[in-house]
This record gives structure tokens, C-alpha cells and sequence, in this order.
């Protein structure tokens, strides 16, 4: 052989070990040199993470002239981006502008479910055909609403269904697991589905389960007010153990001074069940405030029933009953003062300002005040009624997820609760990092693998290769929620990227306004 083909040789073999016998491999993307958590709750680890054509396409160590764009995770967190299991977007989305998610994008998030306490339509096809029509900047996951349903069959009725009744209900839920509902959900406080008996529950969850859905539940007491935070959680169980499927307790809590202290029966309640086989699991808000409506809060459910409360609030007969139950109502969720009010059309200027307050400018007591703001159209209520043990007590639980409770809100429009600016990003600076009441994996865990495992997702919510690349890199020290109570309309800070479907969500800190998102149908 002449030298110069040895020459030509001795380079190739030099080039082949150099790249390791082969072409290196291209990605779209890669996130090199920060710290993995990969939403398991395993530890995390040095890796770099390719991304081509929407998906994590390898997880290893890579060179810069490997990525058509290379990000610098050096000192950062890389994770699966968080996925929200209780929203109530379902309208914000669908808004010119709320169709971005900023307020959830900021936070880390790239999937919401829509659709929670049973109100989610019906009409999924409908919804999704929407959403893919006019974009959305977020994945969302839908569930269908039995109180959606029950309004549709028996409007406000407070009695059981008909056989007639019933087997059009059971037809609306099967029609959406098959459009790609993800399960049900029931709002049992609420009306109309207050009115419901339990077997009548069963029954809708037991069409659920023929499509491998899931049901959760705003239960039906969480407090006093009728039968009881404990036979409320039990009752949620007995759904779903009847019907056979999984269980998801919508936003755990005790509400108020009479339930406190009462979390670790709670969950001796929960894994008793778990531990005969019953998929059970929860989602928590990391605040002690709730949010919901004025009349849900106040006013009991009989006044509300078959339509009528504005008649019935009206009824001088009815009127010292209805001041009784709603006084109680009041003082159970800590008092007037511990209302505040967060949205109320009309009048804008009442927002952040509490019962009492306004019951001052008004000039009546707080439970006439109530009535009033009712009449007037109702309003919605930021109400403080949680301890912080049970709070901390709940989250340590390997089966408690993240979820907002919040909303798709545009910056400055009302007062919302800082939820729906800050709930997972509070959670790690607050929980993980500042009281450490769990890890920075768990925190992680809890709204990405476990919500993921819930939903039945089979590519989203891990760090794994073939994964949709749905992706959230933050820095740890700088990672934290801004919204407060009187200012809450403030994005979360210490959010250096997200990617939804391998696409910039937000980048170097901005939000860049894609519309990458999608509808998230079941997989079946």
C-alpha cells in the first residue's frame, strides 16, 4: 500500500474514534450540562438533553455541534414540564388572548385539565375541534362535568333521576370518553350536583370506566355543612371502588376551624382504601385560601334548588331560615372578614375588599350583604379557612399532586387568587426549598410523573427518551411565585425556558406567545 493511502487511512481510523466509529448524531435542540429531575422523584443527575422534532430524542452527553441550538442549563433544573390537573380554563382558553396560558406558561406549566368540580361540556369534540382551530399555547386534557350533565337532563332539579333520565345522562358521558374525555368529574357541593344521591354517581363513573377513564371530585363536604369532610372523602372512595376506577380528591383540605387537625384521618381513610386496591389520589393548592362563588359560600344549596334562588331570597317567609344557614355558613369559613371579594361586575371598585368591608359601605349586616351581592349577580371569593399543619400534612403524601385550582386570567382584569399566577413555583421555593417540608424531586414528582400516571399519559410527564418534549428549565435560587393576595396579577419568576411540544414557550426568561399547545385526547 503507498503512503499516501496509509496517510488517508490513518486519518479515518483517528476520525472514527475521535466521534465514536460513526456520524454524530443532529438534534433540534439540546439542554447541556444541568441537572436532571426527571419526575419520578428519583434524584437528579448531570445529563443533557436532546430534542428533535418534538420529542426527547436522546439523554446523554452531547456536543455543541450536535444541537441546531444549543441551551446553557449550567446551574439550573431540568424537568418535565408541569402539568396542572385542576384548572378551570375552560373559558380563558378559549379567549383571543387567553388562548396564550401566560399566567400557567410562566409558572413551568405545558398541560392543563379543563373541565373540574363538574363542570366540563359535553360537547369535547366541539371544545377540541376549537381549540386546535384557533391555537392554543398550552396542551389541555378535558373532563366532562356530571353537573354539565345532570343540568342538561334535569336542568335544577333536587330529586333523583328517572330510569329515562339516567340513561340519558349515561349516553352524554359516553359520548365524550369517546370525543376524548379523560374521565369525570363531579362538583357534589355545587348545584346541581349537590342534588345527586350517590349511586347515581356510581352509575355515570361506571360508563367511565368502560373507556379507562378516571373520576375526581370536588367532594361533597369539606367542612360541616352537611355530611362531613370525613363521610365526604369515604363517599368519593365508594365511587370509585364500585365503579372501578381510579379516584382523584379534588383540592384537599379541611376547610374551616371545625375540620382542622382532622388530615392524618383523612388519609387513614384514603390509604385504607388504597390498600385494598383502590386507586386513589389528591391534588392541593400550596395556599391556605380558597376560591369559589359568594353563593356557593354562602347560601345553602336548598335555596339554589330548581333555579329559584333569587325567588326564594326574595320570600319574606323563607328569609329568616335562609339568614340563619347563611350566617352559619359565613362563620364557618372563619368569618366576614376572611372573605374577600374577586370578582364582582357590578362593581369593579368592591374587588379586594373583604365582607365586613363592604357590609360597612353598604350599611347592612354581612350576612344582608351576602344576599344583596347575590341578588346583584354574585361574585366570586377568595376565602382563608386552612391551617398550615394540615396544609404540610397533606403534601408530604406520595399520592397528593399539584394542581391550581386556578384559571386562565388576563394580567390585570379582577382580583383572582394568586393560584392561578403562582402555584407551582410557590410549591418548590416555599415547600421544597425554603420550609423543605418535602424534596425538590417530590415537589417535582408531584406535578409532572404523578398527574402524568393519573391521567394514563404514556409520553408525557418524564424526562425519557421518545417522550413528547414538553420541558421546563428553571434556576433554583431564583425560582419563586410573585402574585399575592392584593397584587396577584405578577408572573412567577426564576422560569429560564419551557418547551411544549419541542417549541420555545418561553425563552431566556421571556414568553415568546407559541401557540404549540394541544388537545390531549385519552389514550385508550
Amino acid at each position: 500500500m503507498n503512503p499516501r493511502m496509509l496517510r488517508i487511512l490513518f486519518v479515518l481510523a483517528a476520525a472514527a474514534i475521535f466521534t465514536g466509529g460513526c456520524a454524530q448524531e443532529k438534534y433540534d435542540i439540546v439542554i447541556g450540562g444541568g441537572t436532571v429531575i426527571d419526575g419520578t422523584g428519583s434524584a437528579g443527575y448531570a445529563a443533557d438533553i436532546g430534542i428533535r422534532e418534538g420529542r426527547i430524542a436522546a439523554i446523554g452527553k452531547f456536543r455543541a455541534s450536535q444541537a441546531g441550538r444549543w441551551i446553557d442549563a449550567a446551574g439550573k433544573i431540568v424537568a418535565p414540564g408541569f402539568i396542572d390537573i385542576h384548572t378551570h380554563g375552560d373559558r380563558g382558553i378559549l379567549h383571543e388572548e387567553g388562548r396564550k396560558a401566560q399566567n400557567y406558561v410562566m409558572q413551568g406549566v405545558t398541560t392543563i385539565v379543563t373541565g373540574n368540580c363538574g363542570n366540563g361540556t359535553f360537547k369535547v369534540a366541539e371544545y377540541f375541534a376549537l381549540l386546535e382551530e384557533q391555537g392554543s399555547g398550552i396542551n389541555i386534557a378535558h373532563l366532562v362535568g356530571h353537573g354539565t350533565v345532570r343540568g342538561e337532563v334535569m336542568r335544577s332539579a333536587d330529586r333523583a333521576p328517572t330510569n329515562e333520565e339516567m340513561q340519558q345522562m349515561r349516553s352524554l358521558v359516553d359520548a365524550a370518553m369517546k370525543e376524548g374525555a379523560a374521565g369525570l368529574s363531579s362538583g357534589l357541593f355545587y348545584a346541581p350536583g349537590s342534588f345527586a344521591e350517590t349511586g347515581e354517581v356510581v352509575e355515570l363513573a361506571k360508563v367511565v370506566r368502560e373507556h379507562n377513564g378516571i373520576y375526581t371530585s370536588h367532594i361533597r363536604d369539606e367542612s360541616n355543612y352537611t355530611t362531613g369532610l370525613k363521610a365526604s372523602i369515604a363517599e368519593a372512595i365508594e365511587v370509585g371502588e364500585k365503579a372501578g376506577v381510579p379516584v382523584q380528591i379534588s383540592h384537599i383540605k379541611g376547610l374551616g376551624k371545625p375540620v382542622w387537625g382532622m388530615a392524618e384521618e383523612v388519609c387513614g381513610i384514603i390509604e385504607a382504601a388504597q390498600a385494598r386496591g383502590v386507586k386513589v389520589y389528591a391534588d392541593q393548592y400550596p395556599y391556605n385560601a380558597s376560591g369559589t362563588g359568594l353563593v356557593s359560600a354562602t347560601i345553602p344549596r336548598w335555596v339554589q334548588a330548581e333555579g329559584k334562588t333569587s325567588e326564594r331570597l326574595k320570600d319574606p317567609k323563607l328569609l329568616p331560615r335562609i339568614r340563619k344557614e347563611t350566617a352559619e355558613n359565613i362563620e364557618r369559613r372563619g368569618g366576614p372578614e376572611t372573605l374577600v371579594i374577586s370578582s364582582f361586575r357590578r362593581n369593579p371598585e368592591w374587588e379586594g375588599k373583604n365582607l365586613l368591608e363592604i357590609s360597612e359601605i353598604m350599611g347592612k349586616n354581612p350576612v344582608d350583604t351576602a344576599i344583596e351581592m347575590v341578588l346583584m349577580g354574585g361574585a366570586g371569593v377568595v376565602s382563608f379557612n386552612m391551617s398550615e399543619e394540615d396544609i404540610d400534612y397533606f403534601m408530604r403524601k406520595p399520592w397528593v399532586m399539584t394542581g391550581s385550582d386556578g384559571d386562565v386570567v388576563l394580567r390585570g382584569q379582577g382580583m383572582p387568587h394568586p393560584r392561578s399566577y403562582g402555584a407551582f413555583p410557590r410549591k418548590i421555593r416555599t415547600y421544597a426549598i425554603e420550609k423543605k417540608i418535602i424534596s425538590v424531586e417530590q415537589a417535582i414528582r408531584s406535578a409532572t410523573g404523578l398527574p402524568a400516571d393519573m391521567l394514563g399519559f404514556k409520553d408525557r410527564g418524564l424526562i425519557r427518551e421518545g417522550y413528547a418534549a414538553d420541558v421546563v428549565v428553571f434556576h433554583p435560587e431564583s425560582i419563586r411565585d410573585a402574585a399575592t393576595y392584593t397584587q396577584p396579577h405578577q408572573y412567577s419568576e426564576g422560569i429560564e425556558c419551557v418547551l411544549i411540544n419541542g417549541v420555545f414557550a418561553v425563552d431566556a426568561g421571556s414568553f415568546t406567545g407559541a401557540l404549540a399547545g394541544k388537545p390531549l385526547r385519552r389514550d385508550k
